[in-house]
């Protein structure tokens, strides 16, 4: 059987998606760490709690200004970068 790193499209699409589950997590462990449930954090942010879901279970594809939002409402900042 081979693993993980000897099959090249999984290994590819793992890479793709890497930076989204990245921020997703990082988004999760704000929440968390702010005391936030997803309703709370809606109700602050002035969106449904159904967008926060599907962010956080990486049904959509959110905007920036929806991460800068959902950020600052967790009394963050939101920094993108490229390496």
């Amino acid at each position: 059987m081979k693993t993980f790193a000897e099959k090249p499209e999984v290994r590819a699409e793992y890479e793709q998606l890497g930076p989204q589950y990245e921020a997703i997590c990082a988004a999760i462990e704000s929440r968390k760490a702010a005391g936030l449930t997803q309703k709370q954090l809606a109700e602050k942010m002035g969106t449904a709690q159904a967008n926060i879901s599907r962010f956080e279970n990486g049904n959509s594809n959110p905007s920036l200004e929806f991460l800068q939002k959902m950020a600052a409402c967790m009394g963050k900042t939101l920094h993108v970068s490229f390496e």
